[in-house]
């Protein structure tokens, strides 16, 4: 079992910064790739940003690319997501995720099998 706690979501008005964290506990964290997903209401879960599992390779959906930064400290089991730029439109809960498999499409959210409560990100206008 791997559990995922996010945290640092919160109000902030168009063109703010928040940073989330996704704190991992229960199995080698460092041996898997994550991912930050997320979902407004009325809309499917949507992808992100995804980091490798040695932080080496980020990817990103283009409607956050030149914004947002993934990064990760494995000594710290912990996984962030900086997040500049905000828009109204990037109002959602966001989720962190867990890929042990590597092996399905990277920004599916059925490629990940360990999934964080979510954190809500408002952003005002």
């Amino acid at each position: 079992q791997l559990q995922l706690v996010e945290s640092g979501g919160g109000l902030v008005q168009a063109g703010g910064s928040l940073r989330l964290s996704c704190a991992a506990s229960g199995r080698t964290f460092r041996n898997y790739a994550m991912g930050w997903f997320r979902q407004a209401p009325g809309k499917e879960r949507e992808f992100v940003a995804r980091i490798s599992w040695s932080g080496g390779n980020t990817y990103y959906a283009d409607f956050v690319k030149g914004r947002f930064t993934i990064s990760r400290d494995n000594a710290k089991n912990t996984v962030y997501l900086q997040m500049n730029s905000l828009k109204p439109e990037d109002t959602a809960v966001y989720y962190c995720a867990v890929d042990t498999n590597g092996v399905g499409l990277k920004s599916m959210a059925r490629s990940y099998d360990y999934w964080g409560q979510g954190t809500q990100v408002t952003v005002s206008s």
